[in-house]
């Protein structure tokens, strides 16, 4: 799976799932602070990762992750 591919699956269950708009999704957005991801979002998130890129996201990989390109960077790199 490319980048390109990885980060249109994420904007994808950003907008249908999590209901955040489309032109908040740049890679420097903070998840918490710019588009409102709270513990119950981790919770779907954990769930929607593990059903279209077939992995766990494990919390303690998380703590570093700020932004939706290091999400998006996240998950490149445990596919890969």
């Amino acid at each position: 799976m490319t980048r390109e591919e990885i980060d249109e699956k994420v904007k994808g269950f950003m907008i249908d799932e999590l209901e955040i708009e489309e032109d908040q999704l740049v890679p420097e957005a903070l998840l918490k602070d710019d588009l409102g991801i709270d513990s119950l979002d981790y919770v779907d998130i954990v769930v929607i990762v593990d059903k279209i890129f077939g992995f766990k996201i494990k919390p303690e990989e998380m703590t570093g992750v700020k932004t939706l390109g290091q999400f998006c960077d996240y998950i490149e790199k445990k596919i890969s």
